[in-house]
């Protein structure tokens, strides 16, 4: 089977849409078909139109004389030969390579909603105006074959070749090219079609008939019109999909709360990213697809004849082409061409239009203990004692709705919790925290603090009526708020304070659920389209970030909720790019099922490819009771997601680790133990990733990208750059694993250390406390060893520094760290090291360094973690065996004892070595 991942990870194309996988109970008919809404199914009889071999040309073309250029990019008209409808057309060059087009019309009766620019883009609308390129070559115009076209060489890219952009006269197409090479195509397929805004009744073409459209019991009255806009977008060069990646459906990127969903299908869900990467042997690309309405995206559609015409002029064929239809139902057509070429300038290309992750605190990177619900504060401190009884390290214990007074959210229930504040402290002094949910729907109860402030303030989103939209939910009949309005979000916020959010602690962190929004009496079980936000915006326009704006303001409510500022943490159901900045997400409500395990690795690949990358499944299953074999196999592979936590349904038996006895409870403590372990080197990656925009898991193609027998690979999967985890994700004792090493590299297993060389494929029979890790030669990675309660136990601890040789010899990597919860890293208040191996000797060096006034705080914080020492280096696969080690350190050089085997591939020790891990040193190994 194959996950609803508008993004999987298959061949030599990704589609990047996060979504989700679940059991084959869902009410279809709850939820539209492309047949059922009517400007998909108009883009796609276009599309069919125009691929058919009686397909009519493009009406489309560019208006003679119409294009300029100017330091702020190029613009020209786009008219259509049926309607002499003109558009405008902008195409503005970006300093690291990418172009922006934005396509709207010339001039229209009715304004059309400009965009989520501002909410979505890190730094707003404005901020791209400093990332321009205006230093561009303009070649004259060209005619070739009767046609005209312009081309403007406009930067060069991170291999030193040049980045061209064509544009096309008639029909009307762009081509991005690297040198001569077509990287993305616009409207090469003749796709391209885009409704204007027209008053009802000022057509005699048919369109009057889509004002309405009705779908079961509802009625979308569409008071300004359609508005729809689609276009195909190839990529050349990239393999098809074939049968596996095919649909009869296209895609839906519509943010919906989909109750036991099928995890086979295309079908919308809770969250969306429209970025689809393309990756073959000749490079990566990619494009961003900024619309925050409705959007349908097909693949791999049949091509037409209008092609030709484009690759007479570029000088290519598309004998090898990925295609795409994108199509969204309002706003403007506006998207980002990515030129690449590698998988990381993708990254950082596009995590500079929508920012990175931002770093989390250290104790979310642990273990997040959760079920809906705890049934009191009696049962949450039990569970926290039993986890010590049974030395189960854990961070995080969650509280779902039944914590509050009747749904009312900001409230506790005191019959259940009767102190709160006590229960905090009580996890406080384990080093833990506790997390509550917070929904979007507000209680209608005029005696509910919430619903009569934001009543009375005017806060809520009004309905067509213009009076506050009520629709029923959890608590009943219910509203919402208006994110939208900056002084609801920003009133909202201030509800997390400590004084305004009663018995709530700095220890207690928030879960946003329900927030795409879920309304259970609504169309498709949300919101109406036609309900009007704040400044006149309707909901169609800008549905899927609604529940990125709740994220956004939940995070800034924790953030000032002190006099230092802290880093939040807020789990959120719903998301859209941009969300990363905000905090986590979950894939939403899986199942028990030995399916919905192995899915989840596609899912959690998915989200990090698209830089949502503090991402993670709900381990166990939401649905379902697991048997001790599924449970132990799913901490196995859970440990390897960047959010880590396990989940369950109301009605589902209660599944703490220790409830399975042995030989389960040993495996799964050490599973979490591993965990522990290694968070350095995932606050290593964390750090990395928010200033990279690097994913933390990664699909294999990302690390080995010249190797496409593994461009599809979803059985296995890269944590960085070191560890490549082959999960279990089938039913057995101990099901035969096929384990790929696709690179000439020595691949070190991470528990015996034993060594393979690459390019070759291994079978390995995996027991119940297997867990196939392999450690990708020429790395070096942080650990540390000492078994703890919980993260903050550990930050005192020593450091083991893990060396992996290559099979040509050195290795690298580093090590970050900063207190793990406040901004001082911003100003200065961290330390970054960098370790490198070669010629037998291991070297720490600062990987860089603030300066100016950043180095007072840099000084500060290197002074309060001085004394955390490095307590052991292993140096694997080494070829010799070596009796000491020279270590130079503040100027003065001293020798120790070195142990080493060749039973564990030349595994050589160092114990206290005496240095420490802000300093400066080396260990050079010696006979």
């Amino acid at each position: 089977m194959k996950p609803n991942l508008f993004g999987v990870v298959r061949y030599s194309i990704t589609f990047c849409i996060a979504f989700c996988f679940l059991v084959s109970s869902v009410k279809k008919e709850d939820f539209k078909t492309c047949n059922d809404s009517g400007f998909c199914k108009l883009h796609r009889a276009f599309a069919d139109t125009a691929s058919s071999k009686e397909g009519l040309k493009s009406h489309y073309s560019i208006l003679p004389d119409s294009p300029e250029v100017s330091p702020e990019g190029l613009t020209a008209t786009i008219i259509s030969s049926q309607d002499d409808s003109k558009l405008q057309l902008k195409a503005s060059f970006l300093k690291n390579g990418i172009v922006r087009v934005r396509i709207q019309e010339l001039a229209s009766e009715i304004p059309r909603y400009q965009g989520p620019g501002d909410y979505v883009l890190k730094n707003g609308e404005g901020g791209l105006e400093h990332s321009l390129y205006k230093d561009f070559k303009v070649e004259p115009s060209i005619s070739q074959k009767g046609v005209r076209s312009h081309l403007i060489t406009y930067n060069k890219n991170s291999a030193g070749n040049d980045l061209k952009l064509l544009l096309v006269e008639e029909p009307f197409s762009l081509v991005l090219s690297e040198k001569d090479d077509p990287i993305i195509k616009i409207n090469s397929l003749g796709f391209f079609n885009f409704e204007v805004l027209k008053p009802k009744g000022n057509s005699s073409d048919g369109v009057e008939q889509v004002f309405e459209e009705k779908f079961n019991k509802w009625t979308d009255k569409r008071p300004r019109g359609p508005q729809s806009f689609g276009t195909d977008i190839s990529f050349p060069g990239s393999s098809n999909l074939g049968e596996d990646g095919m649909y009869s459906e296209p895609y839906r990127l519509y943010n919906l709360d989909v109750f036991e969903h099928l995890d086979d299908s295309p079908m919308a869900l809770y969250g969306s990213i429209p970025f689809l990467i393309s990756h073959s042997t000749k490079g990566t690309a990619g494009v961003f697809w900024l619309s925050s309405s409705e959007t349908w995206v097909d693949v791999t559609r049949e091509k037409s004849a209008i092609p030709q015409i484009v690759n007479q002029i570029v000088g290519t064929t598309d004998k090898n082409s990925m295609n795409s239809h994108w199509i969204s139902e309002s706003g403007v057509m506006d998207f980002f061409l990515i030129p690449g070429p590698t998988p990381k300038d993708v990254f950082s290309q596009y995590s500079s239009l929508v920012g990175t992750t931002d770093k989390p605190r250290e104790f979310a990177i642990g273990y997040h203990q959760c079920r809906w619900n705890y049934l009191d504060q009696k049962d949450v401190i039990s569970v926290n004692e039993k986890f010590e009884q049974h030395k189960i390290p854990f961070d995080v214990i969650w509280l779902d709705i039944e914590h509050t007074n009747g749904k009312r959210y900001f409230t506790w229930d005191i019959a259940k919790y009767p102190d709160p504040t006590e229960m905090q402290n009580v996890l406080a002094q384990h080093g833990r925290k506790l997390v509550n949910v917070v929904d979007p729907h507000i209680k209608r109860d005029n005696d509910y603090y919430i619903f009569k402030q934001a009543e009375e303030k005017g806060y809520f989103i009004k309905g067509s009526d213009d009076k506050d939209f009520n629709g029923w939910c959890w608590p009943g009949d219910s509203s919402w708020i208006d994110y939208f309005n900056p002084k609801a979000s920003d009133w909202i916020s201030d509800q997390f304070s400590l004084e305004n959010y009663k018995n709530s602690t700095p220890y207690l962190f928030v879960w946003n659920d329900m927030n795409e929004p879920a309304i259970f009496s609504g169309p498709e079980i949300t919101m109406d389209k036609d309900i009007i936000h704040y400044g006149g915006v309707e909901h169609r326009d800008v549905h899927n970030i609604y529940g990125m704006l709740f994220h956004k303001a939940t995070a800034e409510g924790l953030i000032r909720r002190e006099k230092v500022a802290k880093r939040p943490f807020v789990l959120s159901r719903a998301y859209f790019a941009g969300s990363q900045r905000y905090g986590a997400i979950w894939t939403g409500d899986n199942a028990s099922e030995w399916s919905h395990l192995s899915l989840s690795t596609s899912m959690i690949l998915t989200n990090n490819l698209v830089g949502m990358h503090f991402s993670g499944a709900d381990v166990g299953g939401f649905f379902g009771n697991p048997s001790p074999l599924m449970l132990t196999r799913w901490y196995q592979l859970g440990i390897w997601h960047p959010f880590f936590r396990a989940h369950a349904h109301i009605d589902s038996k209660r599944r703490e680790p220790w409830l399975f006895g042995e030989p389960y409870v040993s495996t799964i403590r050490e599973a979490i133990r591993l965990r522990y372990r290694l968070l350095p080197y995932w606050y290593t990656l964390f750090h990395e990733a928010s200033v990279t925009g690097m994913p933390i898991v990664r699909p294999m193609w990302v690390e080995f990208p010249d190797f496409p027998s593994i461009y599809s690979m979803e059985s296995q999967f890269m944590v960085g750059p070191a560890l490549m985890v082959a999960p279990v994700t089938e039913d057995g004792e101990a099901p035969i694993q096929n384990i790929s090493f696709p690179d000439q590299q020595s691949f070190y297993d991470l528990y015996e250390e034993f060594s393979i060389v690459g390019k070759t494929a291994r079978d390995y029979p995996a027991s119940l406390s297997d867990n196939p890790v392999f450690v990708v030669g020429g790395n070096i990675f942080p650990t540390r060893e000492r078994h703890r309660r919980s993260s903050e136990a550990m930050k005192n601890d020593p450091y083991t520094i893990n060396v992996f040789n290559s099979i040509k010899g050195g290795a690298k990597g580093s090590l970050y760290l900063d207190d793990g919860e406040t901004y001082n890293y911003k100003k200065g208040g961290y330390i970054y090291r960098k370790f490198t191996f070669k010629n037998a000797t291991l070297t720490s060096q600062e990987a860089e360094r603030p300066v100016g006034s950043d180095n007072i705080l840099y000084e500060a914080y290197r002074d309060s973690v001085k004394h955390i020492r490095i307590e052991r280096v292993f140096v694997v696969g080494m070829m010799n065996s070596f009796s000491k080690a020279v270590i130079t350190h503040n100027g003065e050089d001293r020798e120790v004892e070195v142990t080493c085997t060749k039973k564990r591939k030349g595994r050589c020790t160092v114990r206290d070595p005496g240095v420490s891990v802000v300093d400066d040193w080396s260990i050079r190994l010696s006979f």
